[in-house]
Order: structure tokens, then C-alpha cells, then sequence
């Protein structure tokens, strides 16, 4: 055998053996996560609750430390790149989705308004405070390892300050409160956090990208401002024309389609390349599929199309692979000391009274019973997958460190498995018009 045939015998065996782990990985964390989102439901949480937890116990945090040998097997025996490019892909349809189930409708919400504005703003502002001063502060210890402390503390802000629209959006539904005027301020409110949460995070990558360089960070944000511009102004307007011909086309069963074959093939497309765009502006490629969702909010056919066809693979597939991902990065064991569990305790009070008493206030100011601005705190208070994605970025970008990425985590976990119990305590103390 030549020396040629010998390397490309050699090549086909490791990429067969990548092809094998990777296989093995996903199957897995496909069944985890169906156990885990079996198991959240049946004890009265979200199913992303179940997957979240599901996806740290499959890390160093328990399988790692119960079965070491089986662990290093499953997820160390090959490169661990295709499962976080999977888990990346995941996050770009992901971001799609919900930039296109976005609903800015309840933004101009005329009833309760005052509300809105007040929840929104009280329920930004003082988390947001609270977590620059606080990420500030521990940067020395807990910050990335090269990272200024500047940049520690606009992420921490900026995870204290989000609020996870598509799991809210979830429980108001199980609930049954999206047609409540509780709900309706609730939603809102979230949806107003989100818009400036991402734009929060997209500024804040954009600066630690640019190392804090005047210079170049004002032409960072001017090129995704351009970006976003020509988006909304000249792509939208295409790609709703292109949505509305290829609706409006036949098949040969003679019944018309929101998603055709041809339409799906263009949105994929169309949506890398937005995410593509992004990275190369110098921020994450997920704003990217974001972005694109948000151009077409308003073709409501398509968005539920799109959720019949493709939301529940990106939900069961996906989603699960990079709740792993997140967790294979996330060891509760290297929390040894008690000062480190104490700054943990402090992260998570910090971030819930930040949330929940900003909001609750809010709610009192503009008149709202206690029952009802309690409510409106603990949902506010609801992170879970918005809260992941912003500190993966964080993690990514050097700007915080494993054990502070792993508060962080336990934070998000604890912010929205609390939700549900409080929820079934206070509503029914909520007046029924509420």
C-alpha cells in the first residue's frame, strides 16, 4: 500500500470514529432531554427546566464525577468541535424563531400601558445596576482571566437584566394568562427587556471586541447599525415579497402552503448568511438569526408554519445539545469553598431582588395590588435559556470565569424553577378581572 492509500486509510478510520462519538453523544443527549422535559412536566416546571438540569447532570458536575471512565468515553474520546457547532446551528434557528414569534403588538398595548413602560424600565434599570456594581467588584476574582473589569461587569449587568421571553411566553400559556391583562403587562414588559437586553448584548460584545478602543468600537456599532438598517429597509421588504409569491404558488395536491420546500431552502439561507454577517461585523453569529426573524414578525402563517415544521426538531434536537454544551462547561464540584458559595448565594439574591423587587415596585407605583405586583415580579424574575446564551457569549469571550460562568448557570436555573410554586401560591389570590 502506498504511502497515500496509507493516509487516506488512515483519514477515513478517524473520521469514522469522530462520526461514531458524535453519534453516541447525540444519542444521549436526545434521550436525556426527552427524560428530563418529561420528568419538569410531571413535577409542574418547564420542560426547558427539565433539559437545563438534565444538561449539567450529563457534565463534569455529575456524570464526570460518578463515572469518570464512561464519561471521558462519551464526550472526550473525539474533538468536541461537531457538538458545538450543532449546538451553535441550534442557537441561530433558535434566535430565528423567536425573532419571528416576536410580537411587537404588545409593545403598543394601549391598555395598562403605564404599566408596561414602569415594570420594563424599574425591572432593567435596577438589575442592571445591581450587576455592573457587583460584576465590578468580584472582577479581580471571578472575572475572565485577561478581561477588564469594565467588560466583567456590563456582562454580569446584562445577565441580571434579561428576562427569558419564550419560556415566560410558556408558562403564561399553562397558566392560562395570555389573554389576561396581567398576562399582557407581563409579556410585554419581557418583550421590552428582551429588545434592549440584545441590543445591550450585542453593544457589550461589540466593546470587548474592540478591546475598548473608541476607535474601533464606534465603527463596530456603526457597521451593525447599517447592517440592521439595510436589513429592515431593503432585505425585508424583498424577503416579504418572496414569502407572499412562493405562498401564493400551488403545489400539485392543490392546497397552499405557508412553508414550501423551495421557501424553507431560501429562509435557511438566508439566515446563515445573516449569521455570517454578524460575525464578521465582530459580533456573535446568533444576532444574525435573530435579526433575521424579526424582519418577517409579521407574517404570522409563516411563523406558525415554521414552529409545525421546524420548531419542535430545533426544540428536541437542538435545544438539548447545547443545554449539554452548557453544562459539559459548567462543574458545580469547582465551587469547593465556602466563599465561593458564598459569592454563588450573592449572584443569585442579587439577580432575584433585582428583578423581582424592581419590577414588584414598579407595580406598586402604577397602582397594582401586592398580589398582582408579586406576580409581575417572579415572572420578570424568569431567566432560564435567554440567561444561558448571554453567558455562553460572556464565557466565550473571556470576560468571566469558569466559576463564575457556573453561578451564573445555577442563577438561571434557580430564577426559573422558582416561577412555577410562587406562581400557584399567589395567583389565586389575584383578583379575576386581573
Amino acid at each position: 500500500m502506498s504511502v497515500g492509500a496509507a493516509a487516506q486509510e488512515i483519514g477515513v478510520h478517524k473520521a469514522e470514529a469522530v462520526l461514531f462519538f458524535t453519534l453516541l453523544q447525540l444519542t444521549v443527549v436526545v434521550l436525556a432531554g426527552r427524560i428530563g422535559s418529561t420528568l419538569a412536566a410531571r413535577f409542574g416546571q418547564s420542560t426547558a427546566v427539565g433539559e437545563i438540569i438534565v444538561g449539567i447532570l450529563l457534565g463534569p458536575s455529575l456524570f464526570g464525577l460518578l463515572a469518570p471512565g464512561a464519561f471521558n468515553y462519551v464526550f472526550h474520546s473525539a474533538p468536541g468541535e461537531p457538538m458545538q457547532v450543532l449546538s451553535q446551528i441550534g442557537l441561530i434557528l433558535l434566535m430565528f424563531q423567536i425573532g419571528l414569534e416576536f410580537d411587537f403588538g404588545h409593545l403598543t398595548e394601549r391598555r395598562n400601558r403605564r404599566a408596561v413602560m414602569w415594570v420594563s424600565a424599574a425591572g432593567l434599570l435596577l438589575p442592571f445596576v445591581l450587576g455592573g456594581a457587583l460584576g465590578w467588584f468580584i472582577a479581580p476574582f471571578l472575572g475572565g482571566p485577561n478581561a477588564a473589569a469594565l467588560a466583567t461587569a456590563l456582562f454580569v449587568a446584562t445577565a441580571f437584566s434579561i428576562t427569558a421571553l419564550p419560556i415566560l411566553g410558556r408558562i403564561l400559556i399553562e397558566f392560562d394568562m395570555t389573554q389576561r391583562p396581567l398576562g399582557v403587562i407581563a409579556i410585554s414588559a419581557a418583550a421590552i427587556n428582551d429588545v434592549v437586553g440584545w441590543l445591550l448584548l450585542a453593544l457589550v460584545t461589540t466593546l470587548s471586541v474592540s478591546q475598548f478602543q473608541a476607535g474601533g468600537f464606534a465603527l463596530n456599532v456603526g457597521a451593525v447599525g447599517l447592517f440592521a438598517a439595510l436589513s429592515w429597509w431593503g432585505l425585508r421588504p424583498l424577503l416579504k415579497r418572496l414569502v407572499g409569491w412562493a405562498q401564493r404558488q400551488t403545489p400539485r395536491d392543490g392546497e397552499p402552503q405557508a412553508l414550501p420546500n423551495n421557501l424553507l431552502g431560501v429562509l435557511l439561507a438566508a439566515i446563515f448568511i445573516g449569521a455570517m454577517t454578524t460575525y464578521q461585523l465582530g459580533i456573535f453569529a446568533i444576532f444574525g438569526g435573530f435579526m433575521l426573524g424579526v424582519l418577517l414578525h409579521d407574517e404570522r402563517a409563516l411563523a406558525d408554519a415554521w414552529r409545525d415544521r421546524m420548531g419542535q426538531f430545533v426544540t428536541v434536537f437542538f435545544l438539548p445539545i447545547f443545554f449539554t454544551y452548557t453544562g459539559l462547561r459548567t462543574n458545580i464540584g469547582s465551587l469547593d469553598t465556602p466563599v465561593l458559595w458564598g459569592w454563588c448565594a450573592l449572584v443569585i439574591g442579587l439577580a432575584t431582588v433585582g428583578k423581582f423587587c424592581g419590577s414588584y415596585l414598579a407595580a406598586r407605583f402604577v397602582g397594582l395590588p401586592k398580589a398582582e405586583s408579586k406576580v409581575l415580579g417572579i415572572l420578570m424574575n424568569t431567566r432560564a435559556l435567554m440567561e444561558l446564551i448571554v453567558i455562553n457569549v460572556g464565557y466565550d469571550l473571556g470576560v468571566i470565569s469558569q466559576n463564575l460562568f457556573t453561578m451564573l448557570v445555577l442563577m438561571a436555573i434557580f430564577s426559573t424553577v422558582v416561577t412555577s410554586p410562587l406562581l400557584r401560591r399567589w395567583l389565586p389570590r389575584c383578583a379575576p378581572e386581573s
